[in-house]
C-alpha cells in the first residue's frame, strides 16, 4: 500500500510541539498499517471493525484529553490530530473514539459524582466500557429541547421511557448516557444497557457510514438507579456541552477526510495517462488540486487555532461551529474533486474518496447541521438568534 504523504504547504507542521507531532505520527501509523488494510472491507459488509477498540486503547485514545482516570492527559492541538488521522482513516472509527471520549467519558468527567467517574471512566479508557450518547430523537434533531423521552422518579429509582434515532456505538455499547425529561427539565443518566426494557435495534440500508455501529435505542419502562442521575448538569447545557466536544473533534476529522482525499488525487493525477502526459499537467485538474491545497491549509490554521483556544480556555461556542462547519465542507468537497480526478476509477471502494464523501455526507448534517451552525456563528456577529430559543 503506498505510503500517505501529508500535505504541509504553509509548514504548518513547524508550529506544533515534538509531542503533539509524535501522538499525530503515531496515529497516522496505526491508520496506515491496522485500518487502511481492513476498512473497505467493513465498509462493504456494514460492519465496525471492533478489533481495533483494544489497540486503540492501548494508544490512548479514548477521552485521550481528559486528565486522571488512567486517560491519556494530551493536550487539545494532540487530541484534534487525533481525530484527524482517524478520520483520514474513515469517518466511522473517528466517530467510535469521539462518542466513547467527548459524548460518553466527558459527561461523567464533567458533571458525574466522584463515585461514578471512578466507576466508569478508568473501564472506559481501556475500552473495557463501551458507551453510547441518547440525544437525538427521530422527531427532534436540531430542535433536541423538543425530546419526549421522559424519566419519572419512583423511590430509589427512575423510569425512563421512549426512543432515541441516529446512536453511534448503540448495539456495542455497555453504557448508553441518556437525555431524558425529569418533570419538566432535562437531565442525563446512565443507563446500563443490559436493562430490562432496553432495547438496541441496528440502522439498517445506510449508505453513509457504513463501517459505524448505529441504532435506535428504545425504553420500555426502563429502571435506572437514583445514584446513575448526573447530579451536576440541568438543562440543554448538559448535552450541548458534550456536543461542543465532540464537534472540537470533528473540525479536525473532516480535514483528515480532505488530506486523504487530495493525497489520492495528486498521486492518481500524476501517473494517469491521457493525451500523452499525466493529466496533472492539465489546467483544469490543477485548478481542482489547488482549491483542495487551499481549503486544507487554510483549514489546518483554523482547529491549530481553534486548539490553542480550548487549551487556553478561551473557546466559545460558535469558535467550534465555524470550524466544524468549514472543515467538513472542505472534506466534502475535496472528496468530490477527487473522485472528479479519479474519473471512473473514483466510484470503486480500492480508492477512498468516494467513502469519504458518503461519509461526510452525514458528518455534514450530524451533531449540529451545516446550516445550524451557520446560524450559531450569526448569532455570535449580530446578537440575534435567527433559530428558536433553546433553553440555557
Amino acid at each position: 500500500m503506498r505510503p500517505f504523504e501529508h500535505l504541509d504547504f504553509y509548514q504548518a507542521d513547524e508550529l506544533f510541539t515534538d509531542e503533539e507531532l509524535m501522538v499525530r505520527d503515531t496515529v497516522r501509523s496505526f491508520v496506515t498499517e491496522q485500518v487502511s488494510p481492513i476498512i473497505i472491507e467493513h465498509y462493504r459488509e456494514g460492519k465496525f471493525p471492533k478489533q481495533l477498540i483494544a489497540p486503540m486503547a492501548e494508544l490512548g485514545l479514548f477521552g485521550a484529553n481528559l486528565q486522571g482516570y488512567e486517560c491519556a492527559g494530551m493536550n487539545n492541538v494532540a487530541y484534534g490530530l487525533i481525530m484527524q488521522e482517524l478520520e483520514r482513516g474513515d469517518s466511522g472509527l473517528r466517530s467510535f473514539v469521539s462518542v466513547q471520549g467527548a459524548l460518553c467519558m466527558y459527561p461523567i468527567y464533567a458533571f458525574g459524582s466522584d463515585a461514578q467517574k471512578e466507576k466508569y471512566i478508568p473501564g472506559m479508557a481501556k475500552g473495557e466500557i463501551i458507551g453510547c450518547f441518547g440525544l437525538t430523537e427521530a422527531d427532534f434533531g436540531s430542535n433536541p429541547g423538543g425530546m419526549i423521552t421522559r424519566a419519572e422518579k419512583k423511590g430509589n429509582k427512575y423510569i425512563l421511557n421512549g426512543e432515541k434515532m441516529w446512536i453511534s456505538n448503540g448495539t456495542q455499547a455497555d453504557i448508553a448516557i441518556v437525555w431524558a425529561k425529569l418533570d419538566g427539565e432535562i437531565r442525563g443518566f446512565i443507563v446500563d444497557t443490559k436493562s430490562s426494557g432496553y432495547k438496541a435495534v441496528e440502522v439498517k440500508g445506510k449508505l453513509s457510514l457504513r463501517a459505524s455501529d448505529t441504532a435506535e435505542l428504545f425504553f420500555d419502562n426502563v429502571e435506572v438507579p437514583e445514584e446513575n442521575l448526573l447530579p451536576n448538569v440541568k438543562g440543554l447545557k448538559g448535552p450541548l456541552s458534550c456536543l461542543s466536544q465532540a464537534r472540537y473533534g470533528i473540525a479536525w476529522g473532516g480535514l483528515g477526510a480532505a488530506l486523504g482525499c487530495f493525497d489520492e488525487a495528486l498521486s492518481y493525477a500524476k501517473s494517469r495517462i491521457q493525451f500523452d502526459r499525466p493529466i496533472a499537467g492539465f489546467q483544469l485538474v490543477q485548478d481542482k488540486l489547488t482549491w483542495m491545497a487551499t481549503e486544507i491549509t487554510k483549514g489546518q490554521l483554523l482547529v491549530l487555532r481553534l486548539g490553542h483556544l480550548k487549551d487556553q480556555g478561551k473557546i466559545k461556542p460558535h469558535h467550534i461551529s465555524m470550524a466544524k462547519m468549514n472543515n467538513v465542507w472542505v472534506g466534502l468537497e475535496s472528496a468530490r474533486k477527487a473522485r472528479d480526478i479519479l474519473g471512473g476509477s473514483g466510484i470503486l471502494d480500492e480508492y477512498s474518496c468516494m467513502r469519504h464523501m458518503c461519509n461526510l455526507e452525514s458528518v455534514y448534517t450530524y451533531e449540529g447541521t451545516h446550516d445550524i451552525h451557520k446560524l450559531i456563528v450569526g448569532h455570535a456577529l449580530t446578537g440575534i438568534a435567527a433559530y428558536a430559543n433553546y433553553e440555557k
